[in-house]
């Protein structure tokens, strides 16, 4: 691997003159973060083709920065050795630009274009044409900005269009199906575990019938322009046209590739309807009407107080902890009784933002928050129920670092990984405590639920130590989930569409992909189908599917372990060191929509957020207590037969099981009293099925208590007690 970087460093300087291109042409392998306007696109003087530096002696220095781009894939099969890429990047004639023919600096170019949905799915596949393909799973249906591919090269789902090795005038072409005012193009190469391939340079024609073209030109010269592309497979680059170009169809014409290569590209379109284009001069914060631009930290403090001042006897803000960067971890209680827990009311909370990069679930709790707080204000009775019997928690961003990184680089040039990681380079969805191997250890011994117990598991020592490697985000999080007595909740990601369910992890160890359900798969599996099944964009039948795998042939959901394994996630977490069950929801094809996408991901998830906070009414509830002091009973343990996984009960002794519709035999033990088993029966009606104990203290127990109280034993229960002991001696 460092030789490859480092062969890749020594030929970087020669990129620019390979291709004949002038000096403000050249494409520079340093790409700095850029600052964005948010929702915008940035200005070309801050754009990935940057200008080289001038000496003192005129000529031209580069920098050169290597990015290493983790990937989430695992390798099963061993494949030929790759080829180092030579430095030449040219498989054609080469087209050289005259300096008088290079890009005019961008004064008067637009920046405020949103994307024409590429990457979205907003543009059908039936729209992407292309001159030949590879394969079809090379179509130009799989020319899209950040498609990701399966493992396999060859098969239905590979990583980009590529044209054919001997179509010597390859393009690329997208019908935008009305006349558009197109503003630039993003661009990657091809997403593949085993090979290189990138576009280096490329023109771009437009056309308003698909037989008549006109190119791009330089304003100086007016001559075509070449637009310097991609150094690397992943990073998106962005080029602004010299001028805006309206017409119905748009291409990209391949000029120079990586040798050895082919033409390869995944793109994005930034175009404006013709009537005007999109206005960036709003207010970020206040009201929120669309377009909704994503909100930088400081911003979504500021929307939360606004609604808090708005709602102020249902609401309350809260910091759970702060991030590596000391950003605190802002939290939105929504109740009828805000900072404190009533005896009989289940806590809910959504998690958002976990991956930086993945904004969508951030907004969508940003606008679940105005939601509420504007409908229960109306008197809206769905709502209404909503906040009087239930608590609700909504954490907005998780990875506030990794979302402030994601932010700048902007949602079209943000790529797939960039902003993924917190600031320690931790990814937290794998940074909790793996409560799946011990606990299937003990089950392979016999020992569980006898000596191991097959819920609340302990963190391990090692995870408890001072130098653990554990983020201080999920430290944090760890000590919310233990000081509520959260019953649901959703994490919610984004870059598929689909809901996956615990377990996260595979039993088999080292297994990449293993159906591994939990006790609860019955429940799991009816809640990611609610949320699936509300969901807009998961039930439309004409859609695609976003990567490598339609999920729609199983209702859009999946078990996480038999997607991919996933140790210590907060998934798993969760279900084995709490009472909570939680799922995960991947909410769009794109991880960081672009804002004028927004109002419409709203709708697509405003009904399936509301549905599945409801499921918390499903299955039984009630309260344990002690018969002699009509108290509940805190830490009791509700089992329910034929199911390997208890619950407890919360310190008032109220108590939540998720169920599926049925009739369950359950009992309620707690230590120093006599278990109880009855009867319950969960039924298809709204509400929780009422399930009561009351318990009565062992003899044991109260013989304690009353040694405890400095009360004398009986006489006749002390000659009982040495008689035993005689018996036992």
């Amino acid at each position: 691997m460092w030789g490859l970087l480092l062969a890749l460093a020594a030929f970087a300087p020669a990129v620019g003159p390979a291709l004949g291109a002038p000096r403000n042409s050249v494409l520079d392998l340093a790409q700095p973060a850029t600052t964005k306007v948010p929702g915008s696109i940035p200005a070309p003087n801050s754009s990935l083709a940057q200008l080289p530096a001038e000496t003192a002696n005129g000529t031209s220095e580069q920098h050169v920065r290597i990015r290493i781009i983790k990937k989430k894939k695992v390798i099963m099969k061993k494949r030929k050795k790759l080829t180092r890429p030579t430095p030449l990047v040219t498989a054609r004639p080469l087209v050289t630009p005259t300096p008088a023919g290079a890009l005019n600096p961008a004064e008067k170019q637009e920046t405020g274009c949103p994307p024409l949905g590429l990457e979205s799915l907003r543009v059908s596949d039936s729209r992407l044409e292309a001159s030949s393909s590879q394969s079809f799973g090379l179509g130009p249906h799989r020319g899209r900005l950040n498609i990701q591919s399966g493992l396999e090269d060859g098969d239905l789902y590979d990583g980009g269009w590529c044209a054919e090795e001997q179509d010597t005038d390859p393009w690329f072409q997208v019908d935008a199906g009305h006349p558009t005012r197109f503003s630039g193009v993003i661009t990657q190469g091809r997403n593949s575990v085993w090979r290189y391939d990138w576009v280096t340079s490329y023109k771009v024609q437009f056309s308003n019938d698909s037989r008549t073209w006109w190119g791009s030109r330089n304003h100086s010269s007016g001559m075509d322009a070449v637009f310097p592309a991609n150094s690397d497979p992943e990073t998106p680059l962005l080029n602004l046209l010299p001028e805006p170009q309206v017409a119905r169809f748009i291409r990209l014409l391949p000029q120079t590739w990586l040798q050895g290569g082919t033409p390869c590209l995944r793109a994005e379109i930034l175009a404006c309807p013709v009537s005007g284009s999109l206005s960036m001069a709003h207010v970020i914060c206040p009201g929120r009407t669309p377009p909704m631009p994503h909100a930088m930290l400081h911003c979504a403090r500021q929307l939360m107080k606004q609604v808090h001042e708005q709602c102020p006897n249902i609401t309350r803000i809260y910091s759970i902890g702060k991030s590596y960067q000391g950003l605190k971890l802002y939290v939105m209680e929504m109740s009828d009784q805000p900072g404190e827990h009533e005896l009989g009311e289940p806590e809910v909370r959504y998690v958002a933002g976990m991956h930086g990069n993945e904004a969508l679930g951030r907004e969508l709790l940003l606008l679940l928050m105005q939601f509420l707080c504007h409908e229960f204000l109306r008197g809206n009775p769905r709502v209404t129920r909503l906040l009087t019997e239930m608590r609700i928690h909504l954490l907005p961003s998780m990875n506030p670092d990794g979302y402030e990184i994601a932010y700048h680089r902007g949602s079209e040039l943000v790529g797939w990984a960039e902003g993924r990681w917190n600031n320690q380079s931790i990814d937290l969805n794998h940074n909790f405590a793996d409560l799946n191997t011990p606990l299937w250890e003990a089950q392979d011994d016999g020992k569980v639920p006898h000596i191991v117990p097959n819920h609340h598991l302990p963190l391990p020592t090692y995870y408890t130590l001072p130098n653990a490697t554990v983020a201080p985000e999920t430290r944090a999080v760890i000590k919310w989930m233990k000081r509520i007595p959260f019953v649901l909740s959703a994490n919610l990601h984004g870059g598929e569409l689909v809901v996956s369910y615990p377990f996260d992890m595979t039993r088999t160890p080292w297994a990449a992909r293993e159906l591994t359900p939990t006790p609860d798969d019955a429940v799991f599996r009816w809640l990611s189908t609610v949320y699936a099944g509300s969901n807009l964009a998961m039930q439309d039948t004409n859609r695609r599917p976003c990567h490598s795998q339609d999920f729609s042939v199983h209702g859009n959901i999946i078990n996480g372990a038999d997607w991919h394994t996933v140790p210590g996630s907060m998934n798993d977490f969760s279900y084995l060191h709490t009472n909570c069950f939680e799922v995960t929801v991947e909410l769009s094809c794109d991880k960081f929509p672009h804002e004028n996408e927004l109002p419409q991901e709203w709708e697509n998830n405003k009904d399936a957020l509301l549905t599945y906070l409801e499921q918390v009414r499903m299955g039984i509830a009630g309260v344990v207590r002690d018969k002699d002091t009509e108290l509940g009973i805190a830490d009791a343990v509700i089992a329910v037969d034929g199911i390997n996984h208890d619950v407890t009960t919360a310190w008032g002794g109220d108590y939540w099981r998720l169920l599926t519709p049925g009739d369950y035999m359950v009992t309620a033990s707690a230590e120093g009293y006599h278990s109880v088993t009855r009867n319950c029966r969960v039924t298809f009606e709204e509400g929780p099925f009422p399930c009561n104990f009351v318990l009565t203290k062992t003899p044991k127990q109260r013989l304690r208590e009353l040694l405890a109280a400095g009360a004398k034993v009986p006489p006749d229960l002390r000659r009982r007690l040495e008689r035993l002991r005689g018996l036992k001696d």
